[in-house]
C-alpha cells in the first residue's frame, strides 16, 4: 500500500497536478538575506576566532577541517531529505551516511573543544559559530533550491 502511495505521488509530481513543497511559498528576500547572513558570520566568525586563537597550527587544522567537513554534510542532508519529499531517487546508504557524517562533526567539535585547553567562553564561541554555520548552510541551499525549481516553473 505504501508503495502504492509513493508511485502514484511521483506520477502526480512528474504530470504537475500535485502541489509539492516548493509550491507553497518563493523564499522572501528578506529570509534569503538573513540566510546568507547567517552563513556568513557564522563562518567568518569561526575562522576569524580560529586565527587568533593561540592553538598548535595542527589543531587549528582540526577545526578548519572539521567546520568544512559539517558544511558539506549538511548540504547533503538537506539534499537528500529534499531529494526524498520531491520524489528523486535517492539510496538509502547515502542518505544514511549524510546524517552520520553530519552528526560525527558535531560530535567531533564537542570533543575537540572538550579536550582542548580554551576558556570556556572561547569554546562557546567556536560551539555556537560553528552551529550558526551549519544552519546558515541549511537555509542557503534550501533558498538557492527553492529559487531555482520557481525559475524553471516560470
Amino acid at each position: 500500500m505504501k508503495q502504492e502511495v509513493i508511485t502514484t505521488g511521483i506520477e502526480e509530481i512528474k504530470k504537475g497536478t500535485k502541489k509539492t513543497t516548493t509550491d507553497a511559498q518563493k523564499p522572501t528576500g528578506a529570509f534569503i538575506g538573513a540566510s546568507w547572513v547567517a552563513f556568513g558570520v557564522g563562518l567568518i566568525s569561526y575562522c576569524i576566532g580560529l586565527w587568533n586563537s593561540e592553538l598548535l597550527l595542527s589543531s587549528k587544522g582540526y577545526y578548519f577541517t572539521i567546520i568544512f567537513f559539517g558544511l558539506f554534510s549538511v548540504v547533503s542532508v538537506q539534499k537528500s531529505v529534499r531529494d526524498k519529499i520531491e520524489g528523486i531517487p535517492i539510496t538509502e546508504i547515502y542518505y544514511g551516511i549524510s546524517w552520520f557524517v553530519t552528526i560525527l562533526s558535531i560530535v567531533l567539535l564537542a570533543v575537540g573543544l572538550w579536550n582542548a585547553d580554551m576558556l570556556l567562553s572561547e569554546k562557546g564561541f567556536f560551539a555556537m559559530a560553528f552551529l550558526l554555520s551549519l544552519f546558515g548552510a541549511v537555509a542557503v541551499q534550501k533558498n538557492i533550491r527553492d529559487l531555482k525549481w520557481f525559475r524553471e516553473k516560470q
